[in-house]
Formats: C-alpha cells, structure tokens, sequence
C-alpha cells in the first residue's frame, strides 16, 4: 500500500479552544507513534499517528467531530498521508469522510465502511434501556458517513513498521498493527474496557454482543491477540493494557 505525498497543511484554521474540545493533544506512547483522545465529555475515542516517512498515518478514525482537530494535529506532524480504518463502525470511521485522504481497510470491511457502517448487524435490543436510548441517537451523531475506499490491506501486509492483523468478531474486517521489535498492538475494538453504557472503566472484555457480527469470533481474536505476547495493547477506547497482557486478555475470551 503506498504512502501518497497528500498532505492536510496550515491552511486548516481551527480555534485551539475549539480544537483542545473536540480532541487531546497527539501524547506520545512509543517511538514514532502517538494517540489522540476525542469525544466529550471523557475523551476516549482514540486514533493512532503513525509516523509514515516524512508525515503520519492515521489509524482508526475516530468520530466526526474530532475532524478538524485530527487535521491539525496531523498537519504539526508533518501532514497525514493515508488513513488505515481499524474497521468501519460509525465511531471508527468519523473524521476519514472530512479528511479527505486515500483510506484503506480490510476486504472483508469495505462493504460497511462504504454502506452503513455495520448496523445491519448491531442488535440494540440487547442493550439496557438506558443504553438503546442513549447510544442509538449517539451512534448517529458520531458518524462521519460512508468512506470512499481507495484500497484494502490484508493479513501479514507491512504498513509504516506494523504488520496487519486480522481479528474478526466485532466487525467482519477488524484489524490491528502489530510490532513486533517493542511487542505493540493498536487494535482498534477487538477488546473493550470501557462499558459502552455506563462509560465506567475496567478490565478487558470481548466487545459488547449489541455491536458484534459474531461474538464467539470475537473472543477467537482475542485469543489470537493473546498469543502475540503484546508488552502494550491500545484499543479504539480509553486506557492501554500493560504488564501481564497476555494473562488479562486470556481471561477476557474466557470469562466474559
């Protein structure tokens, strides 16, 4: 997948107040790659900077209002070069359509990220009332709309220093980065632990059933992940997982 030299510059005028609102300052979490919080009030919808020769990929993109901010951010970077979809849901798509830049996902995720971003699947009748009634109208608010796809990645392909990991479940084409030289995954939602309806912080978890195409698939993964031995996972919501990944990720795909 080629890098492209299209970049997002200084003529992207956003105000800092409104720009520190919508999304955090890139915070650095290992060489050449950093994450930025959005969503408000909490902020834990992350996206990923890559660095990615002169500029910087963006992985998972995050939700529509952290557009501008993304832009900007990316621009002090160095430019964004291309846009790698963790996978297609309304809020991992957000800030692709308004970027504007070549965006890339897995096969097996073009249909959603190009139609309706997975809610031909999403059950929310099996979440809590507060939960339909909150997420439902937020699910909308967050999306960015349909991405135009300009190619797609694949297990075992190389992008900027990581390789590509498949890990279905949550979403049919679900993917992750995967480093092998400091053991660092970004992996986007293939575990949570945030609950998506309480907002209340935790240990990791498969991926609420309300969102998956195919929870047992999803546990699967996470299984897969586990066997990598990530020394840090970050995932497409809050806080990484550090010390015993492996053991805290196995007991995800049994216990919950």
């Amino acid at each position: 997948m080629p890098a492209t030299s299209q970049k997002l510059n200084g003529s992207v005028r956003v105000r800092p107040g409104l720009t520190r609102l919508a999304a955090s300052a890139p915070e650095p979490i290992a060489d050449g790659v950093w994450v930025v919080r959005g969503g408000f009030p909490s902020k834990t919808m992350n996206v990923y900077f890559v660095r990615d020769g002169d500029g910087v990929l963006l992985f998972d993109a995050g939700i529509e209002a952290m557009t501008k901010a993304v832009a900007v951010h990316g621009a002090r970077l160095g430019g964004i070069t291309r846009v790698v979809l963790g996978h297609g849901h309304p809020d991992h798509r957000g800030v692709a359509p308004g970027l504007g830049l070549p965006t890339f996902c897995h096969p097996a995720e073009r249909a959603d990220a190009e139609g309706d971003g997975g809610r031909s699947y999403f059950r929310l009748d099996q979440l809590d009332p507060w939960g339909r009634a909150l997420l439902g109208p937020l699910l909308e608010v967050w999306d960015g709309g349909p991405v135009a796809i300009a190619g797609t990645v694949e297990e075992d392909d190389e992008i900027a220093g990581f390789r590509v990991v498949h890990l279905p479940g949550h979403a049919p084409g679900l993917i992750g980065l995967w480093r092998e030289r400091d053991r660092l995954a970004l992996v986007s939602d293939a575990f949570y632990t945030l609950d998506p309806q309480t907002g209340l912080h935790g240990a990791p978890r498969v991926p609420h059933r309300a969102f998956n195409q195919d929870t047992e698939q999803a546990r699967a993964s996470i299984r897969k992940l586990a066997a990598l031995e990530p020394a840090t996972a970050w995932a497409g919501h809050a806080d990484p997982l550090t010390g015993d990944v492996r053991a805290q990720l196995e007991r995800a795909a049994e216990s919950t």
